[in-house]
């Protein structure tokens, strides 16, 4: 039975996600920023998931020291992981400061993943994946923004933040190498039917199941087995090329450089 993490599960591409990794029998380890939500989801899924375990998180990305307690708390709880999705994503927000100084944005959808891999790599065997959810949107990432002291718009924050996501994905793939698990980077598909979209850019948006079903993919499927350090763009439908930058490893370096001074700011070791 596959053991599969999904960050933000309680709506969304991950709630679907969810529901197809439960119906296929998965253990499914959901996580939220509320209980009550949590639990709504968990009911929702244990009736389809056929016997396989389904448990519940709670965790605030935004906040670096609950991120660490989400990752010992699954360790603790479930040993062996054979599956990350780090799906959880903030675009626009009224508060874009969280109570560390950092950028929401950056938090949520760069910092937080990065650090929660890093601690729960010791969970995950060689065969084991990563997947991590970027964007079409990536645009090169100012470091004085990412570590908090440059405000940016909710765009701008969004696009730097998926780079920087992406970017580190190459760069730990890079790194682990034959040790894996594979480290993969996946645009779920541009303008889908998610309350971010719907809140960012007031359109409906495409059929979620899009995202949802390329995400079980990525966890899962043998195509997906050999693309550590590759990303995958859902719109085109095919491996593809993301943003230079990301594929720079130099670059791709500064950016985990910069990362990792943020958590040493907040007396986190990456």
């Amino acid at each position: 039975m596959t053991t599969i993490l999904i960050t933000g599960s309680t709506d969304g591409i991950g709630l679907e996600t969810a529901k197809l990794l439960a119906k296929g029998g998965h253990s499914v380890l959901l996580h939220g920023r509320t209980k009550a939500k949590l639990g709504q989801v968990a009911q929702t899924l244990s009736p389809i998931s056929g016997g396989a375990k389904v448990e519940t998180f709670v965790a605030d990305l935004s906040d670096m020291a609950a991120v660490e307690g989400l990752a010992a708390v699954v360790a603790d709880r479930t040993g062996r992981l054979d599956v990350l999705i780090n799906n959880a994503g903030i675009f626009k927000t009224p508060d874009t400061r969280t109570a560390d100084g950092l950028d929401v944005r950056f938090a949520v959808n760069t910092i937080a993943p990065y650090l929660l891999t890093m601690r729960l790599l010791p969970q995950l065997e060689p065969s084991g994946r990563v997947v991590n959810l970027s964007s079409a949107a990536q645009n090169p990432v100012d470091h004085e923004a990412l570590a908090g002291w440059t405000p940016l718009s909710d765009m701008a924050a969004y696009s730097q933040s998926k780079l920087a996501l992406t970017a580190w994905s190459m760069h730990l793939a890079r790194t682990l190498g034959e040790t894996g698990p594979a480290i993969i980077a996946v645009n779920p598909g541009s303008l889908l039917a998610t309350k971010m979209v719907k809140e960012g850019f007031g359109v409906a948006g495409s059929d979620i199941r899009i995202g949802a079903d390329v995400l079980y993919r990525a966890a899962l499927s043998e195509e997906f087995a050999s693309a550590s350090g590759r990303y995958f763009d859902n719109d085109s439908g095919r491996f593809d090329l993301p943003h230079p930058d990301a594929l720079d490893p130099a670059k791709s370096a500064g950016i985990v450089r910069a990362i990792e001074a943020c958590l040493a700011r907040l007396s986190i070791a990456a």
